[in-house]
């Protein structure tokens, strides 16, 4: 059995992965805001949207079989390095705004490192 901080932090990044590719999904007035200022093709939301939820999928499924707690994170640091980039690079924002996804890119490696 895994610890139990092991698994809350799963279950923040379940939550806040969902609501990423929900909004991405719903093409929240906000999310398309920013892929516009991000300067990406708009199918780019729905595929990385669908990459998200291809992390969820696994990270629900490492509480079965553990081992894919990694391929869960892995996908996630990537995906939370490009957000970074997105952010400060691509559209110019202030670091506030990358702060999410740097929380969630940190979570992710301590779930690959632990």
């Amino acid at each position: 059995m895994e610890p139990l901080w092991i698994i809350l932090l799963q279950c923040i990044l379940i939550g806040m992965f969902t609501l990423s590719a929900s909004f991405k999904f719903l093409r929240t007035r906000s999310m398309v805001a920013h892929w516009t200022e991000y300067r990406y093709p708009s199918w780019g939301m729905f595929a990385i949207a669908g990459l998200e939820t291809a992390g969820i999928v696994l990270m629900i499924s490492a509480f079965w079989v553990p081992e894919y707690k990694i391929y869960a994170a892995s996908l996630f640091t990537v995906l939370m390095v490009g957000a970074i980039h997105a952010h400060l690079v691509r559209a110019k924002h202030k670091p506030i705004m990358a702060l999410n996804a740097l929380l969630m890119l940190v979570l992710s490696v301590i779930l690959i490192f632990q």
